[in-house]
């Protein structure tokens, strides 16, 4: 990680609930906040480590995954600007390991707070409480879902939610089989077999490393289908 020059004053912005904490916490967070910037790519939390910083992203992508015994992967969630990472608030709080990987998806601007300071603010400023434990709640919701997803979803409907949620107003998607299958949870081969079903249909066009959708209304109705 590398230290950003930007402006300890300025970075406080992507935080709104935190603008509201009394003037000495304020005070304490400024002052001891580290800035850093982290390369794309970078491990930013490894499975089985401690944390030893409460992370604040400012600008950029983290994402967390966790990786099983088998090799496969599963992306839990991703961490964008203005938020924290509940396995990171977790390790934290009960001073157990980070339970998954972490890695930054863009180049990320972040604050680090040592565990000191965080716990320290933790006790004495109830806006920081109140931010913490909020992002916490929803962060746990989407865990919830993605498990309900997993789950219960069917994977042709989750395929198509995929596409066309990656998508936005365009027509391509760049991703390999295994990328897809990481964000769902589930084998490449899965996907694989999935996606020459779509293609067989008409719906999609498959070439490496890249996906055209071709008939993106067949892919919506499926995509806001009711599981059975």
């Amino acid at each position: 990680m590398a230290s950003m020059s930007q402006s300890k004053e300025t970075w406080i912005s992507a935080f709104p609930m935190l603008e509201g904490l009394d003037r000495p916490s304020l005070a304490r967070m400024v002052q001891n906040a580290r800035l850093v910037t982290i390369p794309a790519g970078s491990v930013v939390f490894q499975d089985g480590t401690p944390s030893n910083d409460y992370t604040l992203v400012i600008e950029g992508v983290v994402r967390v995954q966790k990786l099983s015994e088998t090799g496969r992967e599963i992306v839990l969630y991703r961490v964008e600007e203005g938020q924290s990472c509940v396995l990171n608030t977790s390790s934290l709080m009960t001073g157990r390991e980070y339970g998954a990987q972490a890695v930054a998806e863009s180049e990320v601007k972040a604050v680090l707070l040592s565990a000191e300071v965080f716990h320290s603010l933790l006790a004495s400023s109830a806006p920081f409480r109140r931010f913490v434990f909020s992002v916490y709640s929803t962060r746990i919701s989407d865990l919830l879902c993605l498990i309900e997803e997993v789950a219960f979803g069917r994977i042709d409907m989750r395929l198509a939610q995929l596409l066309i949620g990656h998508t936005g107003a365009g027509s391509e998607l760049k991703a390999t089989h295994y990328e897809l299958a990481t964000e769902l949870g589930t084998a490449r081969e899965v996907i694989s077999r999935q996606l020459k079903d779509f293609e067989r249909r008409g719906w999609v066009k498959l070439f490496r490393g890249r996906i055209e959708l071709t008939e993106r209304a067949a892919l919506s109705e499926l995509a806001n289908k009711t599981s059975l």
